[in-house]
């Protein structure tokens, strides 16, 4: 559906359009990553990032008891830099690379080319949905996924709720318009209080379902999710939402279809979510002490060993913008989720 002067939308259902539309949307036409893009992702500024969430499902595959046979998904792998440096160290697991069952569920035809052409020497295998994945233990990597999805927004004004709306109309431009909700209903439909002692709510239902979804795939086979994201951990929910367009903020009612819009995930809503499905949270943590944990300031040190000093300090420059707490170190958090028998708990010690 395109948008049509004189009609009012929800914002979920405007993000939906600009973003996913199949001939207007965003991540539908473009390729959103690195310098000539609007923004660039952890797995693009540096390969030790990817090597570390290698060997961090390495060891959780052995904390699962190493099964033979088990499914690890990436949930959009936008230009399939990271699964790519992620099977480039299976390689040294060959036990490991021989268990693995790769799918990657992306929603961009345009991204799913990409990746398919850097993927083409590896058994990687495309899902349309999360339904089709073989009946076993299931890892779900998750990095940068959620906060691409449309998310809708309420406030509460003199104790009503109020939803976030956009106006189109033929003579103004958009604009954002507050419709009063019944609150009781709303709750009653998503199955749970979420407006519990909050003023203002940020949340994509798109993120429930999928969370469902997959807590129902981690309790009955076994397995996990990972989650790295923008994120904050405050038990207020906040208005988080952004539009990025070349690096730089630009406004979401502008743009349409040109720009990203995304939002920092709310991890203590998460948190009640899985709980409410029956799953167990290990571990939120920031980025930087996710990733200094599993060692990737000593795996800079080995490989950076003979290299030359400009060599050596481009290595150490990229580590910096992973870690560093005025960059993504402390912007990105991290976030484990498991059965609720699992006492994994590797890059979630601090």
């Amino acid at each position: 559906m395109l948008l049509r002067k004189d009609k009012t939308f929800t914002l979920d259902k405007y993000i939906f359009e600009a973003l996913y539309n199949k001939k207007s949307g965003y991540y539908m036409n473009v390729d959103p990553f690195g310098k000539s893009g609007d923004y660039i992702t952890s797995p693009n500024i540096s390969i030790l990032f990817s090597e570390m969430i290698a060997i961090w499902i390495a060891l959780f595959w052995k904390n699962l008891k190493s099964p033979k046979k088990f499914n690890l998904v990436e949930l959009g792998a936008g230009n399939g830099e990271m699964i790519l440096q992620i099977l480039k160290t299976f390689e040294k697991f060959p036990l490991l690379k021989k268990s693995c069952k790769i799918s990657i569920l992306e929603k961009s035809i345009y991204l799913k080319k990409i990746q398919k052409k850097k993927l083409e020497h590896y058994n990687v295998n495309w899902i349309n949905n999360l339904s089709s994945l073989s009946n076993l233990p299931t890892i779900f990597i998750a990095n940068e996924f959620f906060d691409a999805l449309p998310v809708k927004q309420l406030v509460k004004k003199k104790d009503k709720w109020y939803e976030k709306n956009v106006k189109f109309s033929k003579l103004e431009k958009p604009k954002f318009v507050d419709k009063l909700i019944n609150i009781k209903k709303f709750e009653k439909k998503i199955g749970f209080k979420i407006s519990h002692k909050q003023k203002f709510i940020e949340y994509s239902p798109s993120s429930i379902k999928y969370l469902k979804f997959i807590s129902k795939i981690i309790k009955n086979k076994g397995g996990g999710i990972l989650i790295i994201d923008y994120g904050y951990t405050d038990e207020k929910m906040k208005n988080t939402l952004k539009s990025i367009s070349k690096h730089k903020l630009s406004n979401i009612l502008e743009n349409f279809g040109k720009s990203d819009i995304s939002y920092d995930i709310s991890f203590k809503l998460f948190e009640k979510i899985v709980k409410k499905f029956g799953l167990k949270v290990n571990g939120i943590t920031s980025q930087k002490n996710f990733l200094q944990e599993l060692g990737i300031l000593e795996r800079a040190e080995i490989i950076s060993k003979n290299l030359q000093f400009s060599e050596k300090a481009n290595i150490y420059f990229r580590i910096k913008k992973l870690i560093d707490e005025n960059e993504m170190g402390k912007l990105f958090k991290v976030m484990f989720v498991s059965k609720k028998n699992i006492t994994f708990k590797i890059g979630f010690k601090n």
